[in-house]
């Protein structure tokens, strides 16, 4: 897997450390670093934790497209 560098920079854009958004995901550091890194996939409900608290769509954790870009997320 690609790594999610929007999501690092997603999370650096709202000043927050991996342990933050772990914290707030309800799930150890380790596997939050390996959400990011691309190494590991989260569950519906884990991306939907770190996306509320991030301030994003979730969906873009399970888009083939996305890759290492953010899509555009935003509806009209």
């Amino acid at each position: 897997m690609e790594p999610r560098t929007w999501l690092q920079q997603e999370r650096v854009k709202v000043n927050k450390t991996q342990e933050d958004v772990a914290k707030a995901a309800g799930i150890k550091r380790p596997y939050y670093t390996q959400i990011e890194s691309g190494v590991r996939r989260p569950s519906v409900e884990v991306a939907q934790k770190i996306a509320n608290y991030i301030g994003f769509n979730w969906v873009i954790f399970f888009d083939k497209k996305c890759g290492d870009k953010r899509q555009n997320t935003n509806t009209a």
